[in-house]
């Protein structure tokens, strides 16, 4: 059993020492948790589960804490995907939920699976998600001052569980700031993906993960016979010629963890039960 989870990027919003080690403290925590949860339950479960510790933590730009839009609206986008059943759902842009994530996994049960703005919304709804601000002083403060950020929040999580299987899902609350009706990566196969043989999730900018078509490249290498390591540097390199801004974590079906950033520097933590990792 194995466990890597990302936090986007260290470069989005505060980069004090202090904020550093929060998030470090923050990524341990809950990559120990989700441990924990992925010894009783499958890997789609815990990655949902992972995804939504890190959507109720403010620290990240996900759920609560996500970026406001230039219409002073929050849209949120998550997916999740199964790598037995090659089956993947999502919410595109949707508004006032706290975990989105959860909203992608009731979908995972629908032939309609990847909703996106008021259809999102109101399928939560219906669904049992009340309506549920995720704005967070900071956020509203950045988005009056027009301070923009670099827009590389994302947060996602991999997992490999006791009887081989690997799922991946990924959560975003944007770039901020973004033309309202811009779809992000998260809720796409570039950015989250996952089969037999490996997951993948990102972060970074949007349009360079989906010009890149980055975590379907990088599953399909490894698919194809590529250790993750070559895959990850075949994929990363093709990111090179428009200096693309990616950061990726992945487990393949022999529990090997591998994570880059083609900018530093992502934040991410992995656990296995014996060994940790966070970033530094």
């Amino acid at each position: 059993m194995k466990l890597i989870i990302h936090g986007g990027f260290f470069s989005e919003s505060s980069t004090s020492n202090e904020t550093k080690i929060a998030k470090q403290d923050a990524l341990e925590q809950i990559v120990k948790d989700s441990y924990d949860y992925l010894k009783t339950h499958s890997a789609l479960e815990t990655v949902v589960f992972a995804v939504s510790l890190l959507e109720d933590n403010e620290l990240f730009n996900a759920g609560i804490g996500s970026q406001i839009q230039s219409d002073g609206k929050i849209r949120m986008s998550a997916a999740i995907m199964d790598g037995v059943t090659q089956k993947m759902s999502g919410v595109i842009n949707i508004e006032e939920v706290k975990n989105p994530v959860q909203v992608a996994q009731i979908l995972m049960q629908y032939d309609d699976r990847v909703l996106g703005g008021s259809g999102a919304t109101n399928f939560a709804r219906k669904n049992g998600f009340q309506s549920f601000s995720t704005e967070i002083p900071q956020r509203r403060a950045e988005h009056e001052e027009k301070v923009k950020s670099l827009g590389l929040g994302t947060v996602g999580c991999v997992a490999f569980d006791k009887n081989g299987k690997i799922a991946a899902a990924t959560s975003t609350g944007g770039k901020g700031f973004e033309v309202p009706g811009r779809i992000s990566d998260s809720a796409t196969v570039a950015g989250n993906y996952a089969n037999s043989f490996c997951g993948v999730s990102l972060t970074g900018v949007g349009e360079d993960i989906m010009s890149n078509a980055t975590a379907t490249k990088i599953v399909t290498r490894v698919t194809d016979g590529f250790s993750l390591k070559e895959a990850f540097a075949k994929t990363f390199n093709e990111l090179k010629p428009y200096d693309g801004f990616a950061g990726a974590i992945a487990i393949d079906s022999a529990g090997n963890i591998y994570h880059q950033d083609s900018h530093p520097a992502m934040v991410f933590a992995s656990f296995d039960g014996d060994t940790f990792e966070v970033f530094g």
